[in-house]
């Protein structure tokens, strides 16, 4: 099977347009417009790119002849705007040139001889004829608006009940307006802006059948939607000659649909007069033709509430419990006693409202003075404690001998220490600075801290060891640590003095199982760590390296093998070699059987594909 050979394309999915770049001759086709592109020229670049890209083929570009159009279909440009590229479309009036009649043959034999009514059928509709000249022709529609006296215009959708800015499409008396809808603007601060409009997405325009410097005396126009003026019609009832639409004020008034109007509850109507349904002192009456409320009715429904300023009640006792103010739960009912005692001073009655009846027993027949009461001011002591008191003879001078003790006498008198002749003898020994109380076997001595610690059997050199800061810092070794401190020979302590290795390199050798033949082998080693680093993560086996075992190859030619990036520029032949693994074992492989594996597509899978933009 030969290769294929593939241009550069872009998928369907893609947009449309040609590649931002491509070689001199080089060929894309994208799928999304259909169209062939083609690198022209050379720029003369390294590498070289083309000058321009231009279309040489694909349906996207030219027209395929076989293709079926439908009937009336024509190659052309657009139908308005700007020029741009032709397309096959429908037929359209602009499409034909405007023909003057002496280009027609038999126009006037054919068209003069004939009347009016033989063109077209009587019954047929005629519109947009507004006659403006005495010979112009009149529909009768025309001629019965003429006859009433009334300027009978198209309907609009709806009629304006406010203000409203003549712009964009918006909601009119709860009808939303679309573009180009007609709409009765009346209601304008301007009223020389009133008049028939069309709605726009910008600025409103008006009407042909009411444009501006036109004449709105009489014009009558029929109002479709709406809450408030649905199936009604309105008049302009300006004067003519003050009724130049854009110039003068209009005003429309409404001239149909007062049938419409009903009496809903509390009217009543009567012809076209509407008026008020009153209940029988219900509270509202008729006053000199107006409406009022009668608060003497005594019919009126409910009561106020105290939130809208009324009582909500109809009786006093009703209405004091409304506003919360029943006698007796509320408020207090008067009493003499009472007002009295209301003129206390500041403070006073509630101190009178706080006393039990028993307290306010206790002043009943008291003879004490104010003085006399002032005693116990700031007294904190219970009445258990004052009624110690009951009974008691000591002058004033005897209990003053107390005065300022903070604590039970007697329990001061307990803590006293019976008279002892060890005590008297400690308290008659020396009180030299260092000295310690011994007793030595027959009386309390003193004696010095060395006199002690001999005696103590602590003497320091003999029988414990002076404080040395190295013995400390070795107490704090791991457990058994201190031991096999002690089991290292001076030798060996040696081997560590001078020593740079950190504690994460040393610990390389945990777990370690080589016997110390195998380790020598580093012996004389003078390989650098960078180097030796090479076996880090290494997972062979020993078999497995000893394959290195009797090679000869120079540390440039394995360096080939790692990663060589430096080139030499070669004449390939067909008898070359490239090294080659063949399903696990390498082996040297000649160009020439390369060139055949990649010609056999079919085998090789290999084709020249130019990609994608």
């Amino acid at each position: 099977m030969a290769n294929t050979i593939r241009i550069k394309k872009r998928a369907a999915s893609g947009s449309a347009g040609a590649p931002s770049s491509l070689l001199p001759s080089e060929l894309a086709f994208n799928e999304n417009d259909l169209k062939l592109y083609y690198g022209f020229g050379d720029d003369g670049s390294t590498p070289p790119e083309a000058t321009s890209i231009i279309t040489v083929g694909g349906s996207g570009a030219y027209f395929n002849k076989t293709d079926t159009r439908t009937a009336n279909t024509i190659l052309s440009g657009p139908t308005t705007g700007s020029a741009a590229a032709p397309t096959f479309r429908s037929l359209v009036a602009a499409d034909i040139p405007s023909i003057a009649h002496t280009k027609i043959s038999d126009f006037d034999t054919g068209v003069q001889a004939n009347r009016v009514d033989q063109l077209a059928a009587a019954t047929n509709p005629v519109t947009g004829v507004t006659p403006t000249a005495d010979a112009h022709f009149a529909t009768k529609g025309y001629v019965d608006s003429t006859a009433e006296g009334l300027d009978v215009k198209d309907s609009v959708k709806v009629a304006t009940t406010a203000n409203i800015t003549l712009s964009g499409t918006q909601t009119i008396d709860s009808v939303a307006i679309s573009a180009d809808e007609r709409v009765l603007v009346k209601d304008q601060s301007t009223a020389s802006q009133n008049g028939i409009y069309l709605c726009k997405s910008g600025s409103w325009a008006r009407a042909d059948d009411m444009a501006a410097s036109s004449d709105a005396a009489g014009a009558f126009t029929f109002i479709e939607q709406g809450s408030t003026y649905a199936d009604v019609g309105f008049v302009c009832s300006t004067d003519k000659g003050s009724a130049v639409v854009g110039t003068n004020n209009l005003a429309f008034t409404q001239f149909s649909g007062q049938s419409s109007v009903t009496a809903g509850d509390g009217l009543d109507k009567s012809g076209n007069e509407l008026s008020l349904d009153l209940k029988a002192n219900g509270g509202l009456v008729i006053e000199s033709t107006e409406a009022c409320v009668d608060l003497s009715a005594s019919s009126i429904t409910g009561t106020l509430a105290v939130g809208d300023g009324g009582t909500g009640a109809t009786s006093a006792s009703a209405a004091r419990t409304a506003l919360g103010l029943a006698i007796g739960s509320n408020v207090q009912a008067y009493d003499a006693d009472l007002d009295t005692l209301s003129g206390c001073q500041s403070g006073a009655a509630s101190a009178i409202a706080a006393l039990t009846s028993t307290e306010v027993g206790i002043l009943d027949g008291a003879t004490v003075t104010t003085s006399e009461l002032n005693i116990l001011d700031g007294v904190t002591s219970t009445a258990t404690e004052l009624n110690l008191l009951d009974g008691v003879t000591a002058t004033t001078t005897e209990l003053n001998y107390v005065d300022g003790v903070t604590s039970a006498i007697q329990t001061q008198l307990d803590a006293k220490q019976a008279s002892d002749s060890d005590l008297t003898a400690i308290a008659a020994l020396s009180k030299s600075d260092g000295n310690f109380i011994v007793g030595n076997g027959s009386a309390w001595v003193a004696e010095s801290g060395s006199t002690v610690r001999t005696s103590l059997g602590l003497a320091i050199g003999s029988n414990v060891q002076a404080y040395d800061a190295d013995l400390d810092t070795l107490s704090g070794c791991q457990s058994g640590g201190a031991s096999a401190l002690a089991a290292l020979t001076s030798t060996e302590i040696e081997i560590l003095d001078g020593a740079t290795v950190t504690t994460s390199e040393l610990n390389i050798l945990d777990g370690v199982t080589a016997t110390a033949s195998e380790l020598n082998i580093l012996d004389g080693v003078t390989s650098t760590a960078s180097e030796l680093n090479i076996l880090d993560g290494v997972t062979s086996t020993a078999s497995e390296l000893n394959v290195l075992d009797g090679i000869t190859s120079t540390t440039t030619e394995l360096n080939l093998m790692d990663g060589g990036t430096s080139a030499t520029s070669t004449t390939l032949a067909s008898a070359d070699r490239f090294v080659c693994n063949d399903n696990g074992t390498m082996k040297q492989v000649a160009l020439s059987d390369l060139v055949t594996y990649l010609e056999d597509g079919s085998t090789s899978g290999f084709d020249v594909d130019g990609g994608t933009y």
